[in-house]
């Protein structure tokens, strides 16, 4: 039975800026925890009892956040070569066949369960995507893997690898191997392996999701709360209305007149309302103070966050620390959004806002534009263009 995973969490997640330019990709919160933590909890489920996760850019955040875990050791890539080289710093700490993930994936105990089924010694989990030419590609014949091609511009499989694979322990001789020859990459070993003619067994995953880009949190943060169930510790006034699974903090108060609809979390030490409205697949993090008549869909606020009085925010992600004044707009719409020289249509999305930003009152941000970290905007403005870090909006 395999007791060993080794997660990569070392990479710093750029097209998810402005949040990572203070936190690692792993980190971003999701459903009010971080996406690693998922990734831990599922191998737990599973009965992994010893995790090594490789760390890197802001390695002390993950560090910090995890240092109570006695089944988790740390090992660091200095240097972000490649997912193959980051497996390699744990050479030293994996004793035998074990279990290789990405730290900024949604993964569930069973997919994991099916993994470890597996009989052949290298197996690894796919799934069905509809933008396949984004991922490595994998072409599968009888429940094996045939050919992985990464990123391809004409793509003939509508199945992608997940990332997540089992391996034995001598699967680092291949690591190393190619290392010397300056090949980092863990798809570059597995067409090594299928050209040495290693059988190379497919898992088809449950639930895994890829967080790539900003909307991505979105859509995991919704399907994570789809799994939460609802828990009240905190104070909830009279004339509240609250319906569906609703998970409200210890410390937090939702005060007389707020209606709020599931999925929905509110984290600790909150102050909702009076007269505040709350619809489903939003997050609310600690420490945040939401002011009357203010309406929120769909969203996800980091913590520490202070909305003004007749607000509303849809589709968007505020980052912690954020102090929004009255009559603030997010309005969501269609919108092309450009990510590291990247040019996507997105369908519907609000406001990417960074961390620590002061906005004035009756500011209105048009769909799909992104707000750097620690921005100041003064009253009365309409936000067309996006906003890079440290700016000052007079």
């Amino acid at each position: 039975m395999i007791k060993e995973a080794v997660i990569l969490a070392a990479g710093e997640g750029k097209r998810l800026k402005p949040f990572t330019e203070t936190m690692p990709k792993v980190m971003l919160p999701v459903a009010n925890k971080p996406i690693l933590e998922y990734v831990v909890e599922a191998l737990e489920k599973v009965g992994i009892d010893n995790i090594v996760i490789v760390i890197g850019y802001k390695k002390e955040i993950i560090q910090d956040y995890f240092k109570d875990y006695e089944n988790i050791t740390f090992v660091t890539q200095d240097k972000q070569l490649g997912t193959a080289h980051a497996l390699l710093q744990a050479k030293k700490i994996i004793d035998d066949d074990f279990l290789v993930l990405a730290g900024d994936n949604i993964i569930d105990s069973m997919s994991i369960s099916k993994l470890l089924d597996e009989k052949s010694k290298i197996s690894m989990l796919v799934k069905e995507s509809s933008i396949p030419s984004k991922y490595g590609v994998v072409f599968i014949e009888k429940n094996h893997l045939k050919k992985i091609v990464e990123k391809p511009k004409y793509e003939s499989s509508k199945f992608i690898s997940t990332g997540i694979y089992k391996f034995p322990r001598n699967i680092f001789e291949y690591i190393k191997k190619m290392a010397s020859e300056g090949i980092y990459d863990l798809t570059s070993v597995i067409q090594f392996l299928l050209r040495k003619e290693e059988r190379i067994s497919v898992s088809f995953a449950e639930l895994w999701q890829d967080v790539v880009y900003p909307w991505d949190l979105l859509d995991v943060n919704a399907r994570m709360l789809d799994n939460k169930d609802s828990s009240i510790e905190g104070n909830i006034e009279k004339n509240v209305v609250i319906k569906g699974k609703v998970s409200v903090g210890k410390d937090t108060i939702i005060r007389s007149g707020s209606y709020i609809v599931g999925p929905t979390v509110i984290g600790e030490n909150c102050e909702i309302g009076p007269n505040v409205s709350i619809f489903p697949s939003t997050s609310i993090g600690d420490n945040s103070t939401i002011h009357p008549f203010t309406e929120i869909r769909n969203s996800i606020l980091m913590g520490e966050v202070e909305i003004g009085s007749m607000s509303f925010i849809s589709h968007s992600i505020i980052g912690g620390g954020c102090k929004l004044e009255n009559n603030f707009s997010a309005l969501p719409g269609s919108a092309t959004m450009e990510i590291e020289e990247e040019f996507m249509r997105i369908d519907k999305i609000g406001s990417i806002i960074g961390e620590d930003t002061s906005i004035g009152s009756h500011v209105v941000v048009e769909p799909g534009k992104i707000i750097g970290r620690k921005c100041i905007i003064s009253s009365l403005k309409k936000v067309v263009n996006n906003i890079p870090s440290r700016s000052i909006v007079m």
